[in-house]
């Protein structure tokens, strides 16, 4: 655990005990803070209350007067659509509000790193798509070398819940939007942009403010790298904003969609292969296209990002090369679940909005696609012209016939996630996918996507025995 300092002896408001805020709360009392828990959840504040900690219904009038600072959970909106009113009572009280990733980055350093050899480092790693596995593949190259590595933030454990690292150590964080935007401290050593396209665009008040709340980890963060995906307009933007000059090699520039010319730090991949120049000469040179675990542009795109990282800490190419190589894949992620009779079957239920389905379609040559579920806000229009790999859509979910009206392939309806997967190997012939991603969230038929994952990969191994 990470004791979280600078409120010894003072009361800290913790707002939400979820994972994240039962973490905080030991996290404030192993520095000596009082924590002073609520949740309008009777169930949470009865299992903070079995841990010792005090509620207080901070609804009440009065209730941060002896209070020196908010920390509140994620998911609770601080401003957009509309702060929550116990975050709006703490703002009106001027009291300090602030979330875990702010301490863990208050709290992270101590007086026993004077006596390390390399201090520990943090890199942090936004976007939209891409987050998980980038970090998880960072983590796996830095695992391979035999460098003490931990995931954590939205992968892993809470930021808080780590172990102190080593010597030499380093921290590998995924940080959404809704934590860079709230934040009071961000000091990485390296933070990276994989990728930006809408999303959370309510509780960010349109496509501008979610930039806006990812910019914070560059602009307010000043890590000693930042590693920018380039491949949108507000990517490009950002890294002309950090750089001083053409040869700033503070900022690596990576793409998945283009070769990067310049005298500056730049990482590409194009038709498979992953290439590193630097003072405008290639240095390295990989070959992606039979990893299993980085099938498409989109894992290519997450290959540049960590190889950029790892650059940074040290690592040199060919030895990242074997890493990449050997890298599983993330759960319900382009996760490969089988292979029989020359047909992949291939989970990305992580694939929930049009932008990550999109890049799963491009990423294999003739597919069985299983979609559908609860669609989200505008539509299904992105998905046009974006299916030529698709032999046929097989879709589920409770409004499988009009998701299925929407899409510009055959389709057949379906439903239940057992008979898209029967009619899919059914049809499938020797070379192609049957991939499952969603274009859609999981909350019709699932608690969540890993649910979901699980269900598809249940039932295509209980059928090839």
């Amino acid at each position: 655990m990470i004791p979280v300092i600078g409120y010894n002896g003072a009361k800290v408001a913790v707002l939400g005990l979820g994972r994240s805020g039962l973490t905080t709360a030991r996290a404030l009392r192993e520095g000596g803070a009082e924590p002073i828990c609520w949740d309008d959840n009777p169930a949470a504040r009865e299992a903070a209350e079995a841990e010792g900690f005090t509620c207080r219904d901070l609804h009440k009038q009065g209730g941060f007067e002896d209070i020196a600072a908010l920390v509140t959970s994620p998911g609770i909106p601080h401003l957009y659509p509309q702060p929550n009113p116990v975050i709006r009572s703490a703002l009106e009280a001027g009291v300090p509000v602030d979330n875990d990733i702010g301490l863990f980055f208050a709290s992270f350093a101590h007086q026993g790193w004077d006596m390390m050899d390399q201090p520990p480092k943090v890199v942090a790693i936004t976007g939209s798509n891409g987050k998980s596995t980038t970090v998880a593949l960072l983590h796996h190259i830095l695992e391979s070398v035999g460098r003490d590595s931990q995931m954590a933030g939205n992968i892993g454990r809470g930021v808080l819940d780590i172990d102190p690292p080593a010597d030499g150590g380093v921290v590998v964080l995924e940080l959404s939007s809704y934590q860079t935007e709230l934040a009071r401290a961000l000091t990485p050593d390296v933070a990276i942009l994989t990728n930006l396209s809408e999303d959370h665009l309510e509780r960010h008040a349109g496509l501008g403010g979610y930039f806006a709340a990812k910019r914070r980890l560059f602009a307010e963060g000043g890590p000693d790298r930042a590693i920018i995906g380039i491949d949108e307009d507000e990517g490009l933007f950002l890294a002309g904003q950090l750089s001083q000059a053409a040869v700033d090699d503070r900022v690596i520039r990576i793409s998945a969609k283009k070769k990067l010319t310049g005298p500056g730090w730049q990482i590409f991949a194009r038709k498979g292969f992953l290439s590193e120049y630097r003072k405008g000469r290639q240095v390295a040179s990989i070959d992606l296209r039979q990893m299993t675990g980085l099938p498409g542009e989109h894992n290519h795109q997450n290959a540049c990002a960590a190889y950029a990282a790892a650059r940074v800490l040290g690592l040199a190419p060919r030895v990242i090369e074997q890493a990449l190589d050997s890298y599983p894949g993330l759960p319900h992620r382009s996760q490969t679940i089988a292979e029989a009779a020359g047909v992949r079957y291939v989970n990305d239920s992580k694939a929930t909005n049009l932008d990550s389905a999109i890049k799963a379609l491009s990423a294999f040559p003739k597919i069985r696609w299983i979609c559908g579920g609860l669609e989200k806000e505008g539509g299904l229009s992105a998905l046009q012209g974006q299916t030529k790999n698709v032999q046929k859509a097989y879709v589920i979910g409770r409004e499988a016939a009009g998701f299925a009206m929407q899409l510009d392939v055959e389709a057949e309806v379906c439903t239940t996630m057992e008979q898209a997967v029967a009619r899919a190997m059914e049809d499938a012939q020797s070379g192609e996918t049957v991939l499952l991603a969603p274009a859609a969230a999981s909350f019709d038929q699932y608690d969540n996507f890993e649910q979901r994952g699980d269900d598809f990969a249940a039932q295509v191994l209980g059928r090839l025995g």
